[in-house]
């Protein structure tokens, strides 16, 4: 008893920290692109949308509806489906293992890292995780005894499950194989009631196959086939080596043996433990194995989760095992990894923490600059003629400016972006998907750091086809320019001819991270195709500091960039002294002001540099 009570107030007393955490979290944090555009497709409610089932859209909209247009309302169903999960698993343990366990598998729910910070984000992992608990409690209950309440609690995870995402079939495959495996299993699935349970499930996948059946299948295409490659990538060994830091290496070792010892013949164990341990057991290994064949481009490290959260009940039986001392660094290690990812969190919501990051792998662009962005489209919108509309260039901007300004229907240009995340044939759907502007003016925003920067000047090229030459942009650099926005003013009549596109650069010396003394030669090149430029400028943290002497001969600029047409190639490099004696010293930004013949200026990104003592 003194054991259960003191579990039990550990439990309420980390859940009401973390939650309370979280909520000013996602109070403060900007929206992720991803849960701007569930936001987006929340405001064109639909059955089903071209890269999701419904379910993530209709929860936006209830938190929009009940709390207005703010971040905090959008997460907060996400928020408050997280909060439950935790209860969820401890009463799954509670069940079988006992109070004291019960109360510790919530505490691990709410500090493993991949479980304790859900609900910051509008995602639909959130529901997903959240289906998954409830099918491992309900199959739990079944394998005992088939009732009315665990059937019931089946049908309804099955149906939350199937509302959420796509890999929820995973989780049913998986579940499937595990009751097979179980002599209680296969007779659990002899009872027609069970069956049940399991035709109600599958009718909430209806919406998604009849979406899928009117628009060609894009939305399975995309989810099965187009973003994967489905071929061995060594890459994804990375994909393995990140999930023991992501829960944590003890803990991820405990339900390794979690898993383990369900696979054995022979030991004594409940049929529960053997169920649960065999459901995350073969999920986890499953996205494992598939983890090097599937996309590597776009975050994964979060789907192994429902296999986690199904290991997670019964790892205190696992950890009374241990000495005293492995299950106090279990704790203390999953503690601390939870303050690193939350952390994070809090230096993506702060500016003056953001931007030092800019130079690091870590930095998140997706959570970078859309307040900004809002503000000058807004500046800019005021100054241009009445009956001006707002084009952007791809769906990451439409829906983030669509929740800054309260307007979900901005106009968007076909951009590789749209498709490379299944967004496309929902932009089209939605009759969004601009070809190339109607004849009023227009104020054009172009998000210049979402493309590879080889692949940058083909795109202007592409835009100068699609909306003639384009004029001098307005520049927005955020965080030193790792997240770009130029804004072009465009005259309701076009011209055709030379393709003018916004200005390019390139330091070749000093390397971006480079330490320098007081006297440093800074060279590189630049140029701007259709005008060409007429001076550069060297800035230090975004203040001129050295005029650079352009027109140096850079023939292999010319040669890289083919299709550029600045008429001052090949004398387009560029070289300057800088005499940084009044410089403190160290961390500061080398940037550069870009001076164009038709009068534009445009600051480029920077690049840190460290002044030595």
């Amino acid at each position: 008893m003194q054991g259960e009570k003191q579990a039990q107030r550990t439990f309420l007393l980390l859940w009401t920290a973390v939650t309370a955490i979280k909520l000013v979290i996602a109070a403060r944090l900007p929206l992720f692109v991803d849960e701007a555009f569930y936001w987006q497709e929340g405001k064109h409610l639909a059955a089903a949308y071209s890269d999701l089932p419904g379910l993530t859209a209709w929860l936006t909209a209830l938190g929009t509806a009940i709390g207005g247009e703010h971040v905090l309302a959008v997460r907060a169903p996400f928020l408050l489906l997280a909060g439950l999960l935790p209860w969820l698993i401890a009463r799954i343990a509670t069940r079988w293992f006992g109070a004291t366990a019960g109360w510790q598998a919530g505490s691990l729910a709410v500090l493993m890292p991949l479980s304790g910070s859900l609900g910051i984000l509008a995602l639909p992992d959130v529901p997903l995780a959240f289906a998954t608990v409830l099918c491992a409690g309900a199959g739990a209950r079944l394998l005992r005894e088939v009732s009315a309440a665990a059937v019931g609690q089946l049908a309804f995870g099955l149906a939350i499950g199937a509302l959420s995402h796509y890999r929820f079939v995973g989780v049913i495959g998986v579940g499937f194989a595990a009751l097979l495996l179980l002599p209680a299993g296969r007779r659990m699935l002899r009872d027609p009631r069970v069956w049940v349970a399991l035709g109600l499930g599958a009718a909430a996948w209806m919406p998604l196959l009849a979406w899928n059946l009117e628009n060609a299948d894009a939305g399975l295409r995309f989810q099965l086939l187009d973003r994967h490659p489905w071929s061995f990538q060594p890459g994804g060994g990375w994909f393995l080596l990140i999930q023991p830091l992501l829960v944590t290496p003890l803990l991820f070792v405990a339900m390794l043996q979690v898993a383990l010892r369900a696979a054995r013949s022979g030991l004594d164990l409940s049929v529960q433990w053997r169920f649960l341990g065999l459901l995350g057991g073969l999920s986890t290994l499953g996205y494992f194995a598939v983890g090097f064949f599937a996309d590597t481009e776009r975050v994964s490290f979060h789907w192994p989760l429902p296999g986690y959260l199904a290991l997670l009940p019964v790892v205190p039986m696992l950890l009374r095992q241990w000495p005293r001392g492995w299950r106090i660094a279990t704790w203390a290690t999953t503690c601390l990894a939870l303050m690193l990812v939350l952390g994070y969190f809090v230096m993506q919501s702060t500016p003056r923490w953001r931007a030092p990051l800019a130079a690091h792998k870590v930095y998140n662009a997706n959570f970078a600059g859309w307040d900004e962005l809002a503000a000058a489209v807004r500046e800019s919108m005021a100054e241009m003629p009445p009956g001006s509309r707002l084009l952007v260039d791809n769906f990451k901007s439409g829906a983030e400016l669509g929740f800054a300004l309260g307007n979900p229907g901005i106009q968007v240009l076909d951009h590789p972006l749209n498709h490379q995340h299944g967004r496309a044939p929902q932009l089209a759907l939605w009759g969004l998907e601009s070809a190339s502007g109607e004849a009023v003016p227009t104020l054009l925003v172009v998000g210049s750091s979402e493309l590879p920067y080889k692949s940058l000047l083909a795109y202007y090229h592409q835009l100068c086809g699609k909306l003639g030459p384009l004029p001098a942009p307005r520049v927005l650099n955020v965080d030193h320019g790792r997240q770009r926005f130029l804004m072009f003013k465009l005259p309701a009549q076009r011209t055709a001819g030379t393709c003018t596109a916004p200005a390019f650069a390139w330091i070749d010396t000093p390397v971006a991270g480079a330490s320098s003394g007081r006297q440093l030669q800074v060279n590189g090149w630049a140029f701007k195709d259709g005008v060409g430029l007429r001076a550069v400028e060297v800035l230090l943290d975004g203040k001129p500091v050295a005029q650079a002497r352009y027109g140096l001969p850079s023939p292999g600029t010319a040669a890289y960039w083919k299709i550029s047409n600045d008429p001052n190639h090949p004398q387009v490099g560029f070289s300057a002294d800088l005499d940084l004696a009044s410089a403190s010293a160290g961390r500061h930004w080398l940037g550069l002001r870009l001076h164009g013949q038709d009068g534009s200026v445009e600051d480029w990104l920077e690049q840190p540099l460290d002044i030595a003592e």
